[in-house]
């Protein structure tokens, strides 16, 4: 009889510790139609700038209401980066190798600070690998969190050399036009 009743509270006290896990961590998913990310640079004839028309990813938080982030992961089909003009985006291409590395990926690797401005609104301090062409690096990042009932908004922009990348700046007309190695990466990710 003792051993059922302490089998029993046992259990319930296992099952009490899972759902309160359950209910703490909370996941979003990302919403492509909804998000943007958009990559600015520079060439010798003018600035450009190039649309990533398809994301995915998620992000976890381990406490929602504290804002603590456990997980984010972001992946854009490299061939869905789109300037309106068929030829940049060839180059881009080639450039990126996409015909072997299909996807851009980013993912959280720690929160180094989470700063809460108000009304559900975080400036977020961050590391993040990002992998470009299969070379993953390192990154500091820095973005907005805002927090609006089951939805979720990371806003910010982020500058690289496309050389950390092993990318090779896209070049056109025999080499005339040549595009600068900085580029800037502003992003709109809504999770939902």
């Amino acid at each position: 009889m003792i051993k059922t009743m302490y089998r029993a509270v046992y259990g319930m006290t296992f099952f009490l510790l899972i759902l309160s896990n359950t209910v703490r961590a909370q996941e979003f998913n990302l919403v492509n139609k909804s998000s943007t990310m958009t990559v600015l640079g520079t060439s010798s004839l003018h600035d450009w700038e190039i649309d990533a028309e398809e994301q995915s990813g998620k992000i976890v938080f381990n406490d929602l209401e504290a804002a603590e982030l456990g997980q984010c992961q972001v992946q854009v089909v490299a061939e869905s980066l789109k300037s309106g003009k068929s030829s940049m985006d060839k180059n881009t291409y080639k450039a990126l190798n996409t015909k072997k590395y299909k996807r851009i990926y980013f993912e959280l690797a720690e929160v180094k600070e989470s700063t809460r401005k108000g009304d559900g609104s975080y400036a977020v301090s961050a590391m993040g690998d990002l992998t470009i062409s299969g070379v993953k690096k390192r990154i500091p990042l820095q973005f907005s969190l805002q927090i609006d009932g089951d939805k979720i908004t990371l806003t910010g922009e982020k500058s690289l050399k496309m050389t950390d990348f092993k990318v090779e700046p896209p070049t056109a007309l025999l080499g005339t036009i040549t595009t600068g190695d900085e580029v800037t990466i502003k992003f709109t990710t809504v999770f939902q």
